[in-house]
């Protein structure tokens, strides 16, 4: 009975209730709608929050480009800070993140310990490797490149969306954007996040693709062990982009980790599937 009561509630969750927060923060090459093969399937879980902290044709960071200062990851750290302290306010968090975005993960969890909760890394850059950008090979090579570009970041070709291949198209002929996109680029490259890891408390799962040619699996892997509540899981067939490539397994494997009493990288097939809805007691 306990079984069919957790596929039930996983299928027809309590309507009333709070669910725990999720965050989700794109990468460098990616916008807010790049999780649109995980929002849905995760909004049964958690209340899920996408802070367009990278929006490059915004006022933000147009701003700062007149101002002359730069878009940074410490920068980018503190927007996420004030977006969940003033417009979510229901702390600790879960974090999960791609790319870009797991430096700005990193960095606001080792910085503010107490507002996180469990951290999800999918192909995390800044882990000590040196990144490859293949979109600045989009840049410079316009809208005819951008394809092929947005296509090196999956194993499988025929994964990536033709919708998101559309967007990337269009958007490289958007001087605002594109100068936006290389202020983010320049002010947040260098940055590196491996000696912070130390420094994370939360329990944190690293995911790479075995197949990433942005960020170095092998590399990924060492980093893992950097972490004090750390897992690590290598996907095979996959390439930088797990959460659109192997959506199905990473948005059952993420519920899993953020709400097991005991999370795994390597749960049962009945753990990925059985996961119950929570709300949070107030």
């Amino acid at each position: 009975m306990a079984g069919l009561k957790g596929i039930f509630e996983r299928f027809r969750p309590k309507a009333y209730g709070r669910r725990p927060p999720l965050i989700l923060i794109n990468g460098l090459a990616e916008q807010t709608e790049s999780w649109f093969r995980n929002r849905r399937f995760w909004s049964r879980y958690f209340d899920v929050f996408a802070p367009n902290i990278m929006i490059y044709d915004g006022g933000v960071i147009h701003g700062r480009i007149e101002n002359k200062l730069p878009v940074t990851v410490e920068f980018l750290v503190e927007q996420l800070h004030t977006y969940l302290t003033q417009f979510v306010q229901t702390p600790p968090y879960n974090l999960c993140s791609s790319s870009l975005g797991g430096k700005v993960a990193v960095e606001f969890a080792a910085k503010y310990p107490e507002l996180v909760h469990r951290m999800v890394l999918l192909c995390p850059s800044g882990m000590g490797d040196k990144e490859q950008l293949p979109i600045m090979e989009g840049l410079k090579g316009g809208a005819k490149s951008m394809g092929n570009v947005v296509k090196s970041a999956f194993h499988n070709v025929r994964t990536a969306d033709r919708g998101m291949l559309n967007f990337y198209v269009k958007a490289i002929d958007n001087r605002k954007w594109k100068k936006g996109l290389l202020r983010t680029v320049n002010g947040t490259l260098e940055h590196t996040v491996r000696e912070r890891l130390k420094d994370v408390k939360a329990e944190t799962l690293l995911v790479t693709g075995e197949d990433d040619k942005i960020c170095d699996p092998k590399t990924a892997e060492e980093a893992a062990r950097d972490l004090p509540n750390g897992h690590f899981l290598a996907i095979p067939h996959c390439g930088h982009a797990p959460q659109i490539e192997k959506h199905w397994l990473i948005n059952r494997l993420v519920t899993h980790f953020l709400t097991s009493a005991k999370p795994t990288a390597h749960p049962r097939w009945t753990q990925l599937i059985l996961s119950k809805p929570t709300r949070v007691a107030k």
